[in-house]
C-alpha cells in the first residue's frame, strides 16, 4: 500500500505519519516513511537546491528538479518497496507539485500532469490524506521554525496552494481525503485510522 500525506507546512504531517506508521507496524506490517523531495542521497542533494535560499531558481527549473528527485525516488525506493509488500508513507507527491507550482506558482496544469505522470511511471498513493488545516493555525504551529526558500513565498502563495490543496480533494475524492487537521493530533489521526480501517 502507498500513502501520501499532503497539506501546507505545519498541517501535521510529519506527527501523523509517525503515528501511520506505528500503528502499522503494530499489526505486524513492513513500513518505510520517506520525504519529498528526497528519501535517497541523491534526491536529498536536490532538495538542498530546492529550499536553499543562495539560488534563485524560475518556476520551470524548480518543477524540473523536483520531477527529477521524484522520478529517481520512485524508481529506487517506492517501487521496489511496493513490489515486496511493503507499506509507504510519503511525506508529499506529486499532488503537492500541482498545488505549489500549479496553483500557488501559476504554471500550466496540464503541462504539470504531464510531467508528473512521466516522473512517477504509472505509480500512484492507494490513498492520499490531505491535512486540511487554517493558514493561522499553520502559522503559528511554524513560527519557531527558520523558514526555507519555499516557506518564505508569503501570506498570497500559500493561500494559492491551500486553494490547490481543496479543489485536487473535490477532484479526486476517491483518492485524496480531506482531514481536518485544526483539531487535536488525537482526533486528526482518529479520522485517518477510521479511513485506514474502511479501506483494509
Amino acid at each position: 500500500m502507498f500513502i501520501s500525506f499532503e497539506g501546507i507546512d505545519g498541517s501535521g504531517k510529519t506527527t501523523q505519519i509517525q503515528l501511520l506508521k506505528d500503528y502499522f507496524v503494530s499489526t505486524g506490517l513492513e513500513v518505510i516513511t520517506l520525504r519529498e523531495p528526497g528519501g535517497t542521497i541523491f534526491s536529498e542533494k536536490i532538495r538542498e537546491l530546492l529550499l536553499s535560499k543562495d539560488f534563485v531558481l524560475n518556476s520551470f527549473t524548480e518543477l524540473m528538479l523536483f520531477e527529477a528527485a521524484r522520478s529517481y525516488l520512485t524508481e529506487n525506493i517506492i517501487k521496489p518497496a511496493l513490489e515486496s509488500n511493503k507499506v509507504v508513507l510519503c511525506d508529499r507527491f506529486f499532488d503537492s507539485t500541482t498545488a505549489y507550482q500549479g496553483y500557488g506558482r501559476g504554471m500550466d496544469k496540464k503541462f504539470l500532469t504531464l510531467c508528473n505522470q512521466m516522473a512517477v511511471s504509472s505509480v500512484y498513493p492507494n490513498i492520499t490524506f490531505y491535512l486540511n488545516v487554517q493558514t493561522e493555525i499553520s502559522r503559528k504551529r511554524s513560527e519557531k521554525k527558520v523558514a526555507d526558500r519555499i516557506e518564505s513565498a508569503g501570506d498570497d502563495f500559500f493561500s494559492k496552494v491551500q486553494n490547490g490543496f481543496d479543489e485536487l480533494s473535490k477532484m479526486f475524492p476517491e483518492r485524496i481525503k480531506n482531514i481536518d487537521a485544526n483539531l487535536s493530533i488525537e482526533q486528526v489521526f482518529n479520522q485517518i485510522k477510521i479511513i485506514i480501517e474502511n479501506n483494509n
